[in-house]
């Protein structure tokens, strides 16, 4: 059995009134595990209601499942966030105050030697392995379409002016395209969730450097919103820190 040590943490940052991020690990028949985290977009509370949607509900499904391969994971996930996709504009076109709410998603459900992984929007899971630090999901956001281009490079899209224009979410379309993959784990392996709140405030190489470090798995998740609020704070922050046991043998 995968020995796995977890922890994340929420902030509201440094100018935000309100946190519209949303994260939580949920636990299912099988005793796998989901790891989720949301970041809410829409005005008013839409941001808010749309990624705790998307969380509570996908873990909610999750903890009556048992799904013993990674393909039978992939399936599960494909059916429930089109399904949740639909639920949240549903609730959208209920309510005024939530019309045009939506959310960017990113769930990693693992196994001993695999983890399925889906994202929509620009919430971003990373694998450290090996020292090296590796962005394992694509954002779907404007910039990276034009980095993708040529037409900028990825230091001009760090500070372009709609950097935070997404253009996939669960919510806005009936066409909700998330991307989802599975990637092997070995024993010493990092996977880390998070927001355009840390991405946005904190480079790679930095966060890279944390996770390096001795430090346990809060302190490391702790240090990361740390150092995201000390370079402004601009956005909610939100991460998740999964760690492999070094030792074990799958």
């Amino acid at each position: 059995m995968t020995v796995m040590e977890v922890a994340y943490r929420t902030s509201i940052g440094k100018q935000r009134v309100d946190n519209e991020d949303y994260v939580d690990v949920f636990t299912n028949q099988a005793k796998q595990h989901l790891a989720i985290i949301a970041d809410g977009i829409g005005g008013n509370q839409g941001g808010d209601v749309a990624s705790a949607m998307a969380v509570s509900h996908l873990g909610h499904e999750f903890q009556q499942t048992t799904l013993p391969t990674p393909a039978a994971a992939r399936r599960w996930i494909t059916t429930e966030i089109t399904a949740e996709n639909q639920s949240i504009i549903d609730k959208s076109n209920q309510f005024a105050d939530l019309n045009g709410m939506g959310t960017t998603l990113v769930a990693a459900l693992y196994y001993d030697e695999e983890v399925v992984i889906a994202n929509i929007g620009d919430s971003r899971a990373y694998l450290l392995r090996d020292n090296l630090l590796r962005q394992l999901t694509e954002d779907h956001s404007l910039v990276n379409e034009l980095v993708k281009r040529g037409e900028i490079s990825r230091q001009a899209a760090r500070h372009h002016p709609q950097k935070n224009v997404i253009i996939r979410s669960l919510g806005i379309s009936d066409d909700a395209r998330f991307d989802l993959n599975t990637y092997p784990l070995v024993g010493g392996d990092q996977l880390l969730l998070c927001t355009d709140g840390l991405t946005n405030m904190v480079d790679d190489d930095r966060i890279q450097e944390v996770l390096l470090s001795d430090r346990t798995v809060t302190e490391k998740c702790d240090r990361l919103v740390e150092l995201a609020n000390d370079a402004g704070g601009l956005d909610n922050i939100t991460v998740l820190l999964l760690a492999k046991s070094a030792g074990e043998v799958s």
